[in-house]
């Protein structure tokens, strides 16, 4: 066990987790545009890159449960906390090759998006032997929640990359329950676990939407980022730093985040500017 410093921990590289959720073809993978792109590692298990089909951005293609879990793995690290026969140990990082090739080149780890990536892992529960009952039946109550330890766990190890600010895109929709009530937006993803709880995952929950401003001009995109809202959305910003609303750049963004002295207040108006400019 290690005492860490005051001036230690402030001098570490510090990344920002960051989910942005927001509705279908709102411009979510574009936002890789206003990034350095050399600096970003994308990984795509969407295969939904046509928007950023030019763009000369490293990439890996999840297509798997398996990828996904030996990916997190080399991106985060091993922990000491699992077994030597279970993911995410030192015998698994080591057995997939260690560290990922060149990952002090990336700043940035793209993944788009969590909602696809909850499909991949609930493909892969359903079919685990535990999942099934001793007739062969499937057991969906046991596949969800197999879903979920295994989702949480994955999004803990991604988390464990320090230096490196990780961006989770995610389609954003309403729930309702059982009987057709609204129960607000949440991250459209399977299960229902996750979606509760992903937001007190992440440091940053930022919804990108079309956003209604009352001021006779059509809606203007942009991120908003705190709650409560006009709109219902369910932002949260725990650094502090954000404005309510701010203009959907998410190099910007980052910069931002991680540049306390370049905090700056925008009134109403200007807000408004900003994000009709974008």
């Amino acid at each position: 066990m290690k005492i860490i410093s005051a001036d230690e921990r402030l001098a570490e590289p510090r990344g920002i987790k960051l989910l942005i959720a927001g509705s279908t073809g709102v411009g979510k993978t574009s936002l890789l545009r206003t990034t350095a792109v050399e600096r970003v590692l994308f990984l795509d298990a969407e295969a939904g890159d046509l928007a950023i089909q030019d763009l000369p951005v490293d990439t890996i293609r999840i297509d798997d449960w398996p990828t996904a879990r030996n990916l997190a793995v080399r991106i985060g690290g091993p922990s000491p906390s699992f077994a030597p026969t279970s993911c995410y140990s030192q015998a698994h990082f080591d057995g997939v090759g260690g560290w990922l090739e060149n990952i002090e080149r990336y700043d940035i780890i793209f993944v788009d998006s969590i909602t696809a990536i909850s499909r991949l892992a609930y493909r892969w529960a359903e079919q685990q032997p535990e999942c099934f009952s001793r007739t062969g039946t499937k057991d969906t109550r046991a596949a969800y929640g197999l879903l979920a330890r295994e989702m949480l766990t994955w999004l803990s190890r991604i988390q464990h990359s320090r230096g490196k600010h990780v961006v989770f895109v995610g389609i954003l929709e309403k729930a309702t329950d059982e009987f057709n009530r609204s129960l607000g937006y949440q991250v459209q993803m399977e299960g229902q676990k996750v979606p509760r709880e992903i937001s007190g995952i992440v440091d940053e929950f930022l919804v990108m939407e079309f956003v209604n401003f009352d001021d006779g001009k059509p809606p203007a995109r942009a991120f908003v980022c705190t709650s409560p809202n006009k709109w219902g959305f369910p932002a949260k910003d725990r650094s502090g730093l954000l404005n309510q609303i701010e203009p959907p750049d998410l190099g910007k963004l980052i910069e931002k985040l991680t540049s306390p002295g370049q905090r700056k207040s925008l009134n109403h108006g200007q807000l408004q500017e900003v994000t009709h400019a974008h």
